[in-house]
């Protein structure tokens, strides 16, 4: 049986120059969400996109997904990306 203590986030982004709508980041971690978006937040092993604009995290869009394997949530992070471009966020990171 895989380990299933992978997950799948969203991080809010506010401030990001010429954005017209709702932006967010969708990420994977084996870490616990909050410590990886503290990481990010302190520069460690992160996005600059959610270094500069990650306003918090938006649990009500991911914790119905976690926790998963790595192959799952590796597929899920690009699908989930996917799913909220076409909900008409503006997406970064997914892939």
């Amino acid at each position: 049986m895989k380990s299933k203590h992978h997950s799948v986030y969203v991080v809010e982004l506010q401030g990001i120059p010429g954005s017209t709508g709702r932006d967010v980041y969708v990420g994977m971690t084996g870490l616990k969400v909050e410590d990886r978006f503290e990481n990010h937040r302190r520069g460690y092993k992160s996005s600059r996109i959610v270094k500069k604009y990650g306003v918090r995290l938006l649990p009500e869009l991911y914790e119905h997904m976690n926790p998963m394997t790595w192959e799952h949530a590796s597929q899920m992070e690009v699908l989930f990306a996917k799913q909220l471009k076409r909900r008409g966020y503006n997406v970064y990171g997914g892939h």
